[in-house]
């Protein structure tokens, strides 16, 4: 039998997951900052709309947000028309924003004096891969709350781990994104090397994804940064909100991260060059004019 979901936020991200959700035969009530999106979803897939996320949350044995940032998290959950006020004891919420660890870990103890399982859950895999529903979740949480969580989840998920307490889901995000965008740099200034050289591109990719330099970004962004395409998803904006949480992250810890900081202002360079909105393999840019 289908759960009463809320879902907060249909963004590249959300709306797929939601999607996915209904599908799979649960009941989907549906919070948007700009009503017209929620009423567009609604259109598509089912379910209701609803003005506030406490509107959403009333009655719903599970709520997810995905939304942009720290602040966005807080007006959702807490805020005046916050779900958290809304919600049963016993009521499952699961957040979706990559956000900071410190936030994730006070709306985990916010909802355990309301009586309320609570789970970071950040994803890896892009807009594709949550239209695919083959997201990687990484999960910070009691091992009750993610016992909840699990089978939610995996609707739209292809691997779900269990990281460990509240905030853990926040920082393998974090180590997610800077080994991420290490290999983008690493990547984009090889590519550079081979185009300069007047090399068959789609050759050199092809010989070299076969041995020790194989990536997940080269094997899906290698020939297409070679051709200058950066349209497929995840934005460089998002990438620096997601370094910046790292790095303030690294600094409370004492943790030196000069390639992290480096390639930051390397996004900050794209972002510049009027590619704030380009997908983040476009870190080539700075190198092949």
């Amino acid at each position: 039998m289908g759960k009463n979901i809320a879902y907060l936020g249909l963004g590249v991200m959300g709306g797929p997951m939601a999607r996915h959700l209904a599908a799979a035969g649960h009941n989907l009530t549906v919070y948007n900052r700009t009503a017209e999106k929620a009423a567009a979803w609604v259109a598509a897939h089912g379910g209701r709309a609803a003005p506030t996320p406490a509107a959403a949350a009333h009655g719903a044995d599970v709520v997810i947000a995905c939304v942009g940032a720290d602040a966005d998290l807080e007006a959702v959950t807490m805020g005046p028309d916050g779900a958290f006020a809304a919600m049963a004891p016993g009521a499952l919420f699961i957040d979706h924003t990559t956000v900071s660890a410190e936030i994730a870990r006070r709306l985990a103890t916010e909802g355990e004096t309301r009586g309320l399982h609570v789970v970071d859950a950040p994803v890896s895999g892009g807009q594709a891969g949550a239209e695919n529903g083959k997201l990687t979740i990484m999960v910070g949480g009691s091992d009750a709350a993610f016992a909840a969580a699990e089978p939610v989840m995996s609707a739209y998920a292809q691997r779900i781990g269990h990281m460990g307490p509240a905030g853990s889901g926040q920082l393998t995000k974090m180590v997610n994104q800077l080994c991420i965008a290490g290999i983008l740099q690493g990547l984009s200034e090889g590519l550079a090397l081979g185009m300069k050289a007047g090399l068959d591109m789609d050759a050199v990719v092809d010989v070299i994804s076969k041995g020790a330099a194989q990536s997940w970004q080269m094997d899906n962004r290698a020939k297409t940064m070679t051709r200058g395409q950066f349209d497929f998803g995840f934005a460089v904006d998002w990438m620096r909100k997601d370094l910046g949480l790292a790095l303030d992250e690294a600094r409370r810890l004492g943790v030196p991260l000069p390639m992290g900081a480096l390639v930051d202002q390397f996004y900050a360079d794209v972002q510049a060059m009027g590619g704030a909105r380009n997908d983040t393999s476009s870190l080539i840019r700075r190198l092949v004019r």
